[in-house]
């Protein structure tokens, strides 16, 4: 049975969600629409290609919005991860940018830590992430003054406040379009649309990162439970999501 035949299930509502999601992403691009005719948007969807994201990015295209899409290649992705975003970028009309961590600061880590550093500790595997996700998205983001992400309340318990528009980081508003769409929602999307999706999905990976980092889940595990599993609940993020302390925002410069 496939990731579609098992989850294809909308939930009551599901039509008002998706006018609610359809008006955010049209109020994103006519808020950070390009300064000038030609130029970039200032506002971009970040793709981890799996199911939510497959769902924003084919929104995007389908609605012809003003909104560019970039993927985060870590150099740990599944092949299968790989072949979808090859697909990805022969088939969307708006433009997808892959950005790619500093290939020396990667080099540098490997040689120090060996390729197994991220089970050796939770700060080795902090480290990792930051060189293969948190530095490439800086540069992905800079320039922006906003961005899109497939957060949803329902994926885990950590992200179980996600406001459809965000604040929180201080220095550029994340719009979370599908924040209120469960599971069945997002799975009954796709099999509407007919939209392309991460084999992994069909073999129980409903959270699908760096490879070294991601397993299959079983029947009535959490959907992030396959994400560093062998780490602490709480420490379960790679940085990508997690809101600033007060504190921090509070020292941030105006």
């Amino acid at each position: 049975m496939n990731a579609i035949a098992l989850n294809a299930r909308a939930s009551i509502g599901f039509d008002a969600k998706l006018d609610q999601t359809v008006a955010l992403l049209k109020q994103a691009a006519q808020d950070f629409a390009p300064v000038s005719a030609g130029e970039a948007s200032l506002i971009s969807q970040a793709s981890s290609l799996g199911a939510e994201d497959m769902v924003i990015s084919h929104l995007i295209n389908h609605l012809g919005l003003n909104i560019g899409i970039f993927v985060l290649e870590t150099g740990k992705l599944h092949s299968e991860t790989l072949a979808l975003l090859d697909r990805l970028l022969l088939t969307s009309h708006v433009k997808v940018e892959v950005f790619k961590p500093k290939a020396e600061a990667v080099v540098q880590f490997v040689a120090r830590e060996g390729n197994q550093a991220m089970y050796k500790s939770i700060a080795l595997r902090k480290t990792c992430c930051n060189i293969r996700k948190m530095e490439p998205l800086q540069r992905a983001l800079a320039g922006k003054q906003a961005w899109i992400t497939g957060l949803r309340r329902e994926q885990s318990g950590a992200r179980a406040v996600v406001p459809g528009i965000d604040h929180s980081d201080g220095q550029r508003a994340k719009f979370n379009p599908l924040a209120d769409w469960t599971w069945g929602d997002v799975w009954h999307f796709i099999a509407l649309h007919k939209i392309d999706y991460n084999p992994l999905h069909d073999q129980f990976y409903p959270s699908i990162g760096c490879a070294p980092c991601t397993r299959a889940i079983s029947l009535g595990e959490d959907f992030r439970s396959g994400r560093w599993w062998w780490e602490d609940e709480a420490a379960k993020e790679c940085g990508l999501h997690v809101a600033p302390s007060r504190s921090s925002l509070e020292k941030a410069p105006a």
